[in-house]
């Protein structure tokens, strides 16, 4: 047993907390893709059952959610956590975590019943104001399931952001994808009695799960759960303190969400369907790459500066940057250049609203990439303020630019996603200037070579992945994983080939671990005993 609780607390390094969280997140970007392939086969993007409903339902709850509790539960947390981590003071560790959780659930829950009984009012005037009567009644019921996930992902998120702090990353990892599969099984459960609003009840099964799974994470921390605040605790005082920036921060990109899907719904029937059908897809390639790989570097981050080794910090921040740099440049290419591949596969059906909306997210993926680890170097210096102001001014920028861009006689649903991608670029550009004001040894002369070379060697992956399109393209009659999943798998391995090739002859740093992976499976001898 005592064997057990060793190695169950025993650290992940970043390599392997980052591959560890990168083979999950893709097994649960695959099962979240699963999952909107379903909701669109099942259900459609224009009619009483319209899908326009399901995606209208879930902006509160996640506006709530976002503003309320994911604020507090890495960057204003953490870095508190590791504090005392690297005291060895666990008992503070749990005493921060319970004031935290009680605090938090209790806000949440009252948020809860706010919007159980307001959600018609709520949609009707904030989020969706055109939608028809039939799927303004589904999305409400929907928003009624679903009130009190916000209190469900905020206990979740607490308990695993003390476990990530311990260097356990496994049940964070795992958790969701209870969520994904608890969606998938409802469509086939409630479709036939419930319709559309069994997603909403399968949505609130999936967040139980969840935590279901999370609470086996806390399985040898010797974690007991105490009903109490503790107010008068400095640490916590602190965190209460940096909460509201980061906070309203998390807001900010929802109440920007809310914005586009009631722009999307004066468009026209459909397009808030087919935005966030294209806009999940965006999310996939930053949340397997940026999230994953900033969220495995995060406790390192800050344990460098609990250490006082500013050295240290830097230099692990800048190899950070510079491989997500060279993994996300591809990425983006190959989500530009197959874009009608990806939205085929995603709503089954010619979908060029789907595939040109995606299309103009490809520099969103780009930067809001960057953006993922760039962030964790304000946040781990407990500087919540920065990254509020700049994103201010992103989502003043977003609004008046989604505005303007999305009118009819402009591009329509297209200018909500070209809004996007500038915004995201601003933020990225703005960030990283304050950075290298604060540190003038950051961004010096090695680095803008780095990121020289890394962009060279992408010029030669856009002329493979040109080439691989124009060899194996899109045919009208394409349909299904097989055909789709050929085509799509032979591009990206052909531009991702070229990219690791390329890189490995001009000599990046960034691509010496992988191929000498390669080396090792494909030239390692086998020892026989």
């Amino acid at each position: 047993m005592n064997r057990l609780l060793k190695r169950a607390n025993s650290r992940l390094s970043i390599g392997n907390a980052a591959a560890l969280l990168i083979v999950v997140s893709l097994v649960g970007q695959v099962l979240g893709f699963l999952r909107y392939k379903l909701i669109n086969a099942n259900f459609p993007a224009i009619g009483p059952q319209s899908t326009d409903a399901y995606f209208a339902a879930f902006k509160i709850p996640d506006f709530f959610f976002f503003t309320l509790a994911a604020g507090a539960l890495g960057v204003a947390f953490m870095p508190i956590l590791a504090e005392h981590l690297e005291r060895g003071d666990k008992k503070g560790i749990w005493d921060l975590s319970n004031s935290l959780l009680n605090l938090l659930s209790i806000v949440m829950a009252i948020v809860g019943i706010v919007m159980l009984v307001f959600a018609k009012p709520i949609i009707h005037t904030i989020v969706a104001p055109d939608l028809p009567p039939e799927q303004l009644a589904n999305a409400v019921k929907i928003m009624q399931f679903i009130s009190f996930n916000p209190l469900l992902f905020a206990i979740s998120g607490i308990l695993t952001s003390v476990q990530q702090t311990y260097g356990r990353f496994f049940f964070y990892a795992v958790a969701p994808l209870g969520y994904n599969l608890a969606i998938i099984a409802s469509i086939f459960i409630f479709k036939d009695n419930l319709g559309l609003v069994g997603l909403g009840l399968g949505a609130f099964l999936g967040a139980l799960l969840q935590l279901l799974i999370v609470l086996l994470g806390n399985y040898g921390t010797d974690f007991h759960w105490e009903p109490k605040v503790m107010w008068r605790s400095a640490d916590f005082r602190l965190i209460l303190r940096q909460l509201p920036p980061r906070s309203i921060d998390q807001g900010i990109d929802s109440i920007n969400s809310i914005v586009e899907t009631n722009l999307a719904t004066r468009i026209g029937l459909g397009n808030v369907t087919y935005y966030e059908n294209a806009y999940i897809l965006h999310t996939t390639p930053v949340l397997l790459i940026g999230t994953t790989i900033a969220t495995a570097a995060f406790p390192r981050l800050n344990d460098r500066l609990a250490q006082h080794r500013p050295d240290l910090f830097r230099k692990d921040f800048l190899q950070i940057f510079l491989v997500m740099l060279w993994i996300i440049m591809p990425t983006a290419v190959v989500s530009y250049f197959a874009r009608g591949y990806f939205a085929r596969l995603i709503f089954s059906q010619s979908a060029p609203q789907i595939a040109l909306v995606f299309g103009f997210l490809a520099g969103a993926i780009f930067f809001r990439t960057l953006y993922a680890i760039i962030s964790r170097w304000f946040y781990s210096q407990k500087d919540t303020k920065t990254p509020l102001f700049v994103s201010i001014f992103a989502i003043t920028l977003n609004i008046v630019l989604s505005i303007h861009l999305s009118r009819p006689e402009n591009y329509g649903i297209a200018g909500l996603a070209m809004a996007q991608s500038i915004v995201a670029a601003s933020e990225v550009v703005i960030l990283m200037s304050i950075m290298g004001f604060r540190d003038h040894k950051l961004f010096n002369a090695s680095f803008w070579n780095s990121v020289l070379k890394i962009t060279s060697v992408t010029g030669f992956s856009v002329i493979a992945a040109f080439l691989m399109i124009s060899i194996l393209p899109l045919n009208i009659s394409d349909r299904g994983f097989v055909t789709l999943g050929v085509k799509l798998s032979t591009i990206i391995l052909v531009t991702f080939g070229v990219h690791v090739g390329v890189s490995w002859l001009f000599g990046l740093a960034e691509v010496k671990p992988v191929v000498s992976k390669v080396r090792r499976i494909v030239l390692g001898t086998v020892r026989i005993q």
